[in-house]
């Protein structure tokens, strides 16, 4: 019991500052998920822990990584609302599916890259290289945890469920990056 009160507070502390700083609370919590999953990567690849990556994946997270869903979540409720909208969830998985993801997905890995210090020509080679792998990738892995997501988790929770299935997904980007910087290498 003793163990339980400290992650009761802890939730709760967490609740409340989603609740009163979404974006600010959502912001950081992608921070601190990226950057661990940069250094998990690189931990489970026996690798050297760089500071680089895992600057680029926290700074990726705080900026963007929190932001971004959250206003596209807030926009996706609003232009398929449930209670009106027919397959309001079919619409809003092909939307994200579609849409959402293939932007998303080129936009993170070009900044992953200039948050590196990579200029914009190898920042474009990396995005070239890595796009559709990782793409096809997100489609095939991430399609459920966002049926799970859209289906089954409150709207204030969804980037946050996200980041926790992100901080795989940030696992297997690092580890797709690093591959292809060792190839060119």
């Amino acid at each position: 019991m003793s163990l339980s009160k400290p992650i009761l507070n802890l939730v709760a502390s967490y609740l409340q500052n989603l609740y009163l700083h979404p974006i600010k609370t959502k912001a950081i919590t992608s921070c601190v998920v990226g950057s661990a999953g940069s250094i998990a990567s690189q931990l489970v690849s026996g690798d050297t822990v760089r500071l680089d990556p895992v600057l680029a994946f926290g700074l990726y997270g705080l900026i963007f990584g929190g932001t971004i869903p959250h206003y596209f979540y807030e926009f996706v409720e609003r232009v398929f609302p449930h209670e009106t909208a027919a397959f309001p969830l079919a619409k809003k998985l092909l939307f994200e599916r579609l849409i959402f993801a293939p932007i998303m997905q080129a936009f993170s890995l070009y900044t992953l890259a200039r948050f590196e210090g990579k200029n914009h020509n190898a920042a474009l080679k990396q995005l070239n290289a890595l796009y559709l792998t990782v793409l096809e990738a997100n489609w095939k892995w991430l399609t459920l945890f966002q049926i799970i997501n859209m289906a089954f988790i409150p709207p204030m929770l969804r980037v946050l469920f996200m980041n926790l299935v992100g901080f795989g997904w940030a696992m297997f980007v690092a580890s797709k990056r690093r591959q292809q910087t060792k190839k060119k290498d």
